[in-house]
């Protein structure tokens, strides 16, 4: 058996202010969207478009004393941290709103997600090719690096060097080279070598356009709070500072999958998953969600939850608990898919902070009744004979006559199956006897 190698997680920044200190900072840069957000979730069809509609931009200016251009900017810097979710033509407080005076780690979240929309704040200049810009994007966290490496100002000129070397790295990555002498290129469209030639003749446009890219990166940064700018330097903020380490730090957890599923679908990795004990379970899953954005880990775990494997469907609920509060506005959003509202209802208990032994009391007997049967579902192809009997002793119900009345009326796709199993799984012939009649007779739609 080897030895998985990892990296040690990088320390803070020496210096790092506490928590609560950064979070009071978040709050500040996030001022102005978070009046906003509140004004939006007490005012009905404040616009049902990502802009902000017209005549709902006056009303807000007039009723914060903003000028229309804040009350724009912080419209959309509310979207963008999480504080407002737009249904139709309503806003609905998103939960990091919810949250915001009390919870230091939503506000946090909220501002992080603030400065990975660094580009949509502070858009680009209009004449800048799209293809420029994403170049200058994905070039922005050699830049950050640098910065943070440097625990204090770094000149533009520097900036823009590494920014240029980045740039050409990323060319180099896409084979776009030139020809060594003596090599012979392949037939290439005319379209193509104009192309070619209008890039390799303006090497001089080149350097001023990743000037221009520059400069707009780093008023971005200024704008989302994480960058200051002096006179011919730039330096990070201690908000700016702490997201690069955050940055690093996921980046170390990704590199640090005990079990190897990193690259994994979520039904692939929660398989991997499934004979692990809790903990290392639960560390497989940070190091795979550590990988993705929060939102398209979400959307991939509740897919797989929707299937038709059981074992699974509990594992994805397992694995967002790990998610924890970003998950909620989605998990509370499958409520209404019946496969998946029991699961979500104790999810949602255990999050609101129920004991995880009480949680069992938010759900109808009928939704109770569902769940054992799915569980029952998943211990019949995942498990041991031995631990289906066992399953026995968890119903709600008390008796194997009431279970398997309420059992043939829950409706569950996979009923038969599970009572065929048990059946034959069961020491006692009488009580075998009388599972099987049940799923004879719900096979056949018989009384």
């Amino acid at each position: 058996m080897t030895t998985r190698r990892t990296r040690p997680a990088p320390r803070p920044p020496e210096g790092t202010p506490p928590r609560a200190e950064l979070a009071r900072q978040a709050r500040a840069v996030l001022a102005d969207a978070v009046r906003i957000a509140h004004w939006a979730a007490g005012t009905p069809g404040p616009g049902n478009a990502a802009p902000l509609a017209a005549h709902a931009l006056e009303r807000a200016a007039t009723a914060l004393e903003l000028s229309p251009a804040q009350v724009r900017a912080g419209w959309d810097r509310a979207r963008l941290a999480g504080l407002i979710e737009l249904h139709g033509d309503t806003a609905r407080p998103g939960w990091r709103l919810r949250a915001w005076d009390r919870d230091d780690s939503a506000v946090l979240r909220g501002w992080v997600a603030l400065f990975d929309a660094w580009s949509l704040v502070h858009a680009a200049p209009a004449d800048i090719e799209a293809g420029a810009v994403a170049e200058a994007v994905e070039a922005v966290p050699q830049v950050l690096s640098l910065l943070q490496l440097s625990a204090g100002p770094v000149t533009v000129p520097a900036l823009l060097d590494l920014l240029g070397q980045r740039v050409a790295e990323l060319h180099e990555e896409r084979c776009e080279v030139p020809l060594g002498p003596g090599r012979s290129a392949p037939a290439v469209p005319a379209e193509t070598v104009a192309a070619q030639a209008r890039t390799t003749a303006g090497p001089a446009r080149s350097a001023d356009l990743n000037a221009l890219l520059l400069d707009w990166a780093l008023e971005g940064l200024v704008a989302v709070g994480a960058l200051t700018l002096g006179k011919g330097h730039a330096t990070l903020t201690p908000l700016g500072n702490w997201a690069v380490w955050v940055k690093l730090e996921q980046i170390c957890v990704a590199a640090q999958s005990p079990a190897g599923n990193i690259e994994q679908s979520a039904a692939d990795m929660l398989l991997g998953c499934a004979r692990l004990t809790p903990g290392p379970a639960r560390d497989e899953y940070r190091a795979w969600l550590a990988a993705r954005t929060v939102g398209s880990a979400v959307a991939e775990l509740l897919a797989v939850a929707r299937g038709e494997d059981a074992l699974l469907r509990g594992l994805a609920f397992e694995a967002l608990r790990v998610v924890g509060a970003p998950a909620e506005p989605e998990v509370r959003a499958v409520l209404a898919e019946p496969s998946l509202r029991p699961y979500a209802l104790l999810w949602l208990a255990e999050y609101e902070g129920n004991d995880p032994d009480d949680a069992q009391d938010v759900l109808s007997r009928e939704e109770a009744t569902w769940l054992w049967v799915d569980t029952a579902a998943a211990v019949a192809d995942h498990g041991e004979t031995g631990l289906l009997v066992r399953h026995l002793d968890s119903a709600v119900q008390g008796t194997v006559p009431a279970l398997l009345d309420e059992v043939r009326a829950v409706g569950h796709p996979r009923t038969v199956q599970v009572l065929v199993a048990l059946a034959a799984a069961h020491p006692d012939p009488a009580l075998a006897k009388a599972v099987r009649r049940a799923a004879f007779q719900v096979h056949t739609g018989g009384a």
